[in-house]
């Protein structure tokens, strides 16, 4: 995919687990690369891996519920590298306890809207604007969904419906700016070895290493492929949206599970 030489990528939520692998193979494959994320440490040293390989990157500070912060994010972007070739829209977050529909708050709703929904229509906002302003004109874009987003997801209730709107929006800007030279697609993502799904896990087994062992070794057992997704599986098929190799897919939900999920759909 060396036709991603010299091209310009942001990844949001690049700091760890999927955004750090793509930031990793994006750079491997010739883009500069922009990483956004809260965690500053974290960041810097994804920009130092990707710089002690040969590659070029930045760090910015951002956060992508607020609009203020993603705006500056984009015009960071453009100040160092002059334009945005790629985006990949990959902040989430599960702060919420697990609970019934019900039994959530107000607070809580909104909370995950904004860090798992409202934050990819923020980034997508200004990503697009420059996009169709930049000469010459055009991207790819691709947001991070899950399966949680195809169906749902028992006491995560908010984290499913907020990934379900991902997907939405990414299908409904795809038919918008096709013909503006402007691909949108989403990673439906399962199961993968981040800190994310490491939080998930110890939060579910309540803290007991032993319980968390045999939670893990339980789930890859139900998997068709037997064992949990490694982050640069991801990685990869996200460089493969953006590369010119996807040039006629948008609007597309790529689903990367291991098949978790082929026997529901």
């Amino acid at each position: 995919m060396s036709n991603l030489a010299n091209k310009v990528v942001l990844i949001t939520g690049g700091s760890s687990g999927i955004g750090r692998a793509a930031a990793l193979t994006f750079a491997r494959e010739g883009a500069r690369v922009m990483i956004a994320a809260r965690g500053v440490e974290r960041g810097n040293r994804v920009v130092s891996e990707i710089e002690a390989a040969g590659g070029r990157a930045r760090f910015v500070s951002a956060d992508g519920s607020r609009s203020d912060q993603v705006r500056s994010m984009v015009e960071k972007t453009i100040e160092a590298f002059g334009r945005l070739d790629c985006a990949f829209n990959n902040s989430a977050t599960i702060e919420e306890p697990l609970a019934f529909t019900a039994d959530f708050t107000e607070e809580q709703f909104d909370r995950s809207m904004a860090f798992n929904l409202k934050s990819v229509w923020l980034c997508m906002q200004q990503e697009i604007r420059q996009m169709l302003a930049q000469d010459p004109p055009g991207g790819a874009i691709v947001n991070t969904s899950s399966v949680n987003g195809l169906g749902a997801a028992p006491r995560a209730a908010l984290y499913s419906a907020a990934k379900a709107g991902v997907i939405a929006l990414t299908k409904a800007a795809a038919l918008e700016y096709a013909r503006q030279g402007i691909r949108v697609n989403a990673l439906v993502a399962g199961p993968f070895q981040t800190p994310m799904l490491e939080e998930q896990l110890t939060r579910a087994s309540g803290g007991d290493p032993e319980v968390r062992a045999a939670m893990e070794k339980r789930w890859c057992e139900t998997l068709a492929m037997g064992r949990i997704g490694k982050p640069e599986e991801a990685a990869e098929a996200v460089v493969w949206l953006c590369s010119d190799a996807a040039s006629y897919v948008t609007g597309h939900s790529m689903i990367v599970d291991g098949a978790m999920t082929a026997a529901m759909r």
